[in-house]
């Protein structure tokens, strides 16, 4: 194996100066001294010196009588303002290079020029750049930002010092489309500049690339991206423990570089542990670094690749492990991709150690199912509601799964309505109860009749505290019988009786209503001990009496339908709905032995108001008299027209 080190790694100038210029105060120290921010963005040298005394702090309030370091990255005008306010100490380890910066766009923003950092808005150089120019600065970090600047007269452009070469070229192309007058200024460190070819010329002649720094240092991030540009396979490790010697041993060529925060010690260590040991210390090294494990261990490990039917695995073993898409989940519509990406932790179950092709077999629903076990079990004791997802209609009811664990719904558990068919539950969830739970038989019984249940108690309960005598509601007809409908008030149900389901005389419920029909009804009485409620349907309209009392007059010529027809009579019902009698002597003014002669059912007839009896609620009609009314209605139309004259009729006057 042929290692290759970068020319130029490890500490820049401006982060070797914050670094130097701490350890002289601390050694001279007869005031604490905290650093405003992490020193350098390395958290192993920020715990070495904070047990050597510096405290870092993120803020200056209540810091008396003390030193304050200002790190590398430095900080706004306003901040070195009133750390002079309070009569602190002030060290500035501001990089010399930052500080040119600052410089930069404070004198540019006073002759009127409009300041744009090209950086990470959120990186501590930047903003302690933007507090030059009283934070009026257009900070971009995208060619889409860029383009979305506003057109301006004068612009000063700068760069966050770490920014890469290409970066800030094309975004600062862009921007030089925005104004009248724009001055670019390449404030790129020289130091960056050159750590960054190094890191280019060593990527692109290796196998691998290890990249040492913090994970959250901008500079050693940018390393990492570069190095991907002309390396496939790249490390970011922070310190030696995290080298990856079982995914190092492959390569033939490994190159090495580091942050700008990265101590010289750190860098050492991982050189000596890859280059200081020969290929049989190196090997036992990476085998010594091995897992030890056994079938049936639960591990961790990271997801390296995701597939439509597999997940691989590194588990820190010889041989990295496979996650077959039916050990993934109980769940047969589920796919790879949509539960796993590269990265993820992933908890799994070693099922064989060797499937052959020299790969250890691993199941991740295997590990689910215990932790899945012990929630459902819980959730049993609680007697709490679960989801359950219908995977398919089998024999005697339906499969299931809870919590990714099968189970079984009895087919007289589905509902509390009778189910014909199971089948269209299938890919449908629904909200059930465990009823029976056996952890050791493997076996969970759930029932949705047992919540639907509860759900129309619940209902019946709400329902009966809002129902009062007299109250019109809205109900849907359930089934008929004889004797009445009944009528589903939303969980409870009453009794329209035949008797007052219509004003006028019904032979049957199905001459008023169908199954399935919504209907307004009065509640007439309730009895809630009995669970029994009368309804009526009639009394949600005026009586037919009273209205027709109303409006009719004896002596009013009124339109009735034919409804029953005796010999003795017919019966017209008028449009109020009362009936009247037509007498067989009140039809026709000449003799007919029976109405049925010139009257029929349903025939639509006008007939005459001949007398009214409040008392017994009869109405007597008469036809023949409405007929004669009606021919002298017509005989005065007729004399009162005004007679047609002739041309012959004048002059017979003559």
């Amino acid at each position: 194996m042929e290692i290759i080190i970068a020319d130029n790694a490890g500490f820049c100038f401006g982060v070797k100066r914050a670094v130097d210029i701490t350890s002289d105060e601390l050694l001279s120290a007869n005031k604490d001294i905290y650093s405003l921010g992490p020193l350098i963005h390395n958290s192993q040298a920020v715990k070495k010196f904070e047990e050597k005394g510096l405290k870092t702090i993120d803020n200056i309030e209540g810091i008396q009588d003390s030193r304050i370091i200002i790190r590398s990255h430095g900080v706004s005008k306003s901040v070195i303002d009133k750390i002079n306010k309070m009569n602190l100490d002030i060290i500035d380890s501001t990089c010399p290079y930052v500080k040119s910066v600052h410089k930069r766009v404070e004198e540019y923003q006073d002759q009127g020029y409009n300041i744009v950092i090209i950086g990470d808005p959120d990186h501590p150089e930047v903003i302690g750049i933007n507090g030059w120019c009283n934070d009026k600065a257009f900070i971009v970090n995208s060619l889409e930002e860029a383009t979305n600047l506003p057109r301006m007269d004068k612009i000063c452009v700068v760069s966050q010092t770490t920014n890469t070469q290409e970066k800030f070229e094309t975004i600062s192309k862009l921007i030089n489309e925005k104004g009248n007058e724009v001055k670019i200024f390449n404030t790129i460190c020289n130091a960056t500049n050159i750590r960054q070819e190094s890191c280019k010329e060593v990527a692109s002649k290796v196998d691998a690339m290890i990249v040492i720094g913090g994970y959250h240092s901008s500079n050693t991030n940018k390393l990492v991206e570069i190095s991907k540009k002309y390396c496939n396979n790249v490390y970011h490790i922070e310190t030696s423990k995290e080298l990856p010697l079982q995914m190092l041993s492959k390569f033939n060529k490994i190159g090495i570089t580091a942050g700008a925060s990265t101590p010289d010690w750190i860098i050492k260590e991982v050189v000596e542990i890859m280059d200081n040991i020969n290929n049989n210390e190196m090997m036992e090294a990476i085998e010594n670094s091995f897992t030890r494990i056994h079938r049936g261990d639960v591990l961790k490990g990271e997801v390296i690749y995701v597939t439509n039917n597999e997940v691989m695995v590194n588990i820190n073993y010889k041989s990295d492990g496979i996650v077959n898409r039916e050990e993934l989940s109980n769940d047969p519509d589920v796919k790879p991709k949509d539960l796993y990406k590269v990265g993820d932790e992933i908890d799994v179950y070693v099922v064989k150690l060797d499937d052959g092709e020299g790969n250890v077999v691993l199941s991740a629903k295997r590990v689910n199912d215990f932790k899945n076990w012990d929630i459902i079990e819980k959730l049993f004791n609680d007697k709490e509601r679960v989801e359950c997802k219908v995977l398919n209609s089998i024999k005697g009811g339906l499969s299931v799964l809870v919590n990714g664990v099968s189970g079984f719904m009895p087919a007289s558990q589905v509902s509390t309505n009778f189910v014909s068919d199971l089948g269209v539950y299938k890919g449908k969830t629904l909200v059930a109860k465990i009823i029976d739970f056996d952890k050791e038989k493997k076996r969970i019984i759930l029932s949705r009749k047992e919540v639907e249940r509860e759900e129309l108690n619940n209902r019946r309960k709400e329902l009966w505290a809002n129902l009062e005598v007299d109250q019109i509601v809205e109900g849907v007809v359930q089934r008929l019988t004889d004797f009445g409908a009944f009528v589903d008030l939303g969980g409870v149900d009453g009794l329209i009786h035949i008797s007052d389901l219509s004003w006028n005389r019904v032979k049957h419920p199905s001459n008023v209503v169908k199954e399935g029909q919504k209907v307004l009804v009065r509640i007439l009485s309730l009895d809630k001990e009995k669970n029994r409620i009368s309804l009526g349907l009639k009394q949600t309209v005026e009586e037919p009496w009273s209205a027709f009392s109303k409006n009719i007059n004896v002596g009013d010529i009124v339109e009735g339908t034919v409804v029953n027809l005796l010999d003795f009579g017919a019966f017209v019902r008028l449009k109020e709905g009362v009936d009247g009698l037509l007498h067989v002597s009140q039809i026709s003014k000449e003799h007919i032995n029976k109405p049925s002669d010139v009257l029929k059912v349903g025939e639509k007839i006008n007939v005459k108001v001949i007398d009214i009896n409040e008392e017994d609620r009869k109405i007597s009609l008469s036809l023949k008299d409405a007929i004669e009314t009606n021919d002298v209605v017509e005989e005065n139309i007729i004399l009162n027209e005004e007679p047609e004259v002739t041309i012959g009729d004048i002059v017979d006057k003559n």
